[in-house]
């Protein structure tokens, strides 16, 4: 579920909480999921425990999940991509693997995108709404 490059650039806390994070946003992770105890995903990933700590306190923070001394830590309700964001997401990935890009080049031409479109949109009923990250 998830990686960790232990030698990357981007330290390990922020690796799980971008990774969850996603997971959670795409519906993967649906709402009441359980993720796994802090000592159980530090000992998976090989990390200290206050690592797992920190990114589940952010991903708290967020208010992508809370945590319990009895339920234990689960994934909080209405935070998922809307369903044309994921259908778009998606074919986007297939589009860009089809085409051998990178995450990272494929991340990139969304950037490059963003600033073109960053006006507020038209909803269904004709009024403006500002766009959301």
């Amino acid at each position: 579920m998830i990686t960790v490059n232990h030698h990357g650039p981007v330290p390990p806390f922020e690796q799980i909480r971008e990774q969850l994070g996603d997971l959670i946003r795409s519906g993967t992770l649906n709402s009441g999921h359980r993720l796994p105890s802090i000592r159980q995903l530090a000992g998976d990933l090989r990390l200290a425990a206050g690592t797992v700590a920190r990114a589940y306190t952010e991903l708290e923070s967020a208010g992508l999940i809370t945590t319990s001394r009895t339920a234990g830590t689960r994934v909080c309700a209405g935070h998922g991509f809307a369903e044309e964001v994921q259908h778009a997401a998606d074919s986007f990935a297939t589009a860009a693997q089809r085409n051998g890009l990178t995450l990272e080049e494929a991340l990139g031409a969304v950037r490059t995108q963003w600033p073109l479109n960053s006006e507020p949109v038209d909803d269904v009923d004709g009024t403006q709404r500002p766009r959301t990250a």
